[in-house]
């Protein structure tokens, strides 16, 4: 019998991830945050393009500089940060990015404060590192924003990173600029490091979104094209910070994947140098669905407010596990909120990433839930 690494016993498989392997043909899945649009053609053709001209091969570790003076550019007209093409790494997804900054960043025993909701790989990176996770309680009557008050009295002298995630999976929140300036200017007082993934910056309404990096050196910013360009498969995103950072998370790279997908980043240049067009038609849909979703939940009585980002919602339902139980009885499928943290066990997420017919079905099914 194998005698597997201690710092995997106590790590969980994804309960999310589960969602994609329910074998219910009857069900609707609003389990699953991936945008259930197709990538656009554009960005299909390039990356085709990439092929019939044997574009194939590796790239710099780092990745294609043309894509990194695209993603600095962004970044410079987009957040109002300013890094150069050598301070960014186009990584294998976010995901990668996050395991990179924690293996590079976090010794045993550094503490991580971590949103409690928030999405489940922070505690796992944080934990796999040998660090230990911190929970900042986010409320509830503050649509689950990260404020300052809620990390002030985590700190201590092991305190090594705060993670931010705006627009938030799993509540759909957005933070209000002052409190990402406040955190930031808390970050630099303190010399703590802020882990920023903003992977859902576009998938937004109605509001601003604010990064961290734009107010303090010590941001570690994370974002990528798998939600706002419907380019989940593609594994693709990247991460910036200042050099030093940037030569430390390159070590935890080069040893893991070496680069990125060459044809994947020709698809994610098409993405940010052609029209913006495709991302605004599917954020208008979203919004579309997050106010049928909202509304509907809301009538029946499962308190949740109309979340400013993301295409997430997080209604209260008293007991989340009860609750899935009974919508997967009735053909819908969500997932419990406790699976993002000890906060979300009154609650649950559902995915409105998905086509507004099956929602409007999904939501008279759930009429007859009752816990």
């Amino acid at each position: 019998m194998i005698n597997p690494a201690n710092r995997v016993k106590t790590i969980e498989l994804s309960q999310i991830r589960k969602m994609f392997e329910v074998n219910n043909s009857n069900a609707i899945n609003l389990g699953i945050g991936e945008p259930d649009f197709d990538t656009p053609k554009h960005i299909k053709d390039s990356v085709i393009n990439a092929l019939d001209n044997g574009f194939t091969g590796y790239t710099p570790n780092k990745g294609l500089f043309e894509l990194r003076e695209a993603i600095s550019d962004k970044l410079k007209k987009d957040n109002n940060v300013n890094v150069n093409p050598d301070s960014i790494i186009v990584t294998v997804g976010a995901s990668e990015a996050l395991y990179m900054c924690a293996q590079a960043l976090i010794n045993p025993g550094d503490e991580v404060i971590v949103p409690n909701p928030s999405f489940l790989s922070y505690d796992a990176c944080v934990r796999l590192a040998n660090g230990i996770s911190v929970s900042a309680d986010l409320k509830f009557e503050n649509d689950f924003k990260m404020t300052l008050e809620d990390v002030e009295d985590k700190i201590t002298d092991k305190t090594k990173c705060i993670i931010l995630n705006s627009p938030s999976n799993p509540t759909g929140s957005v933070m209000d600029k002052k409190d990402v300036k406040s955190i930031s200017k808390f970050a630099d007082d303190e010399n703590i490091l802020i882990i920023s993934d903003e992977i859902y910056e576009k998938i937004i309404y109605d509001v601003k979104h604010y990064s961290p990096a734009e107010f303090t050196e010590n941001a570690i910013l994370i974002n990528g094209f798998s939600k706002a360009y419907a380019m989940t498969g593609f594994r693709i995103a990247y991460v910036t910070a200042r050099e030093e950072i940037i030569e430390e998370l390159l070590k935890i790279h080069q040893y893991n994947t070496a680069c990125a997908s060459s044809i994947s980043q020709y698809g994610a240049l098409t993405a940010l140098k052609e029209s913006q067009d495709c991302v605004k038609s599917m954020v208008s849909e979203f919004k579309l669905r997050r106010n049928l979703i909202t509304n509907s939940l809301n009538d029946m009585g499962w308190e949740c407010s109309s979340p400013d980002g993301a295409f997430y919602i997080f209604p209260n339902v008293g007991n989340g596990h009860k609750f899935v139980k009974e919508a997967f009885k009735n053909d819908v499928i969500c997932v419990p909120g406790e699976a993002f943290g000890s906060n979300g066990k009154e609650f649950v997420r559902f995915s409105y990433a998905n086509s507004y017919e099956n929602i409007e079905t999904a939501m008279k099914r759930l009429k007859n839930v009752k816990i």
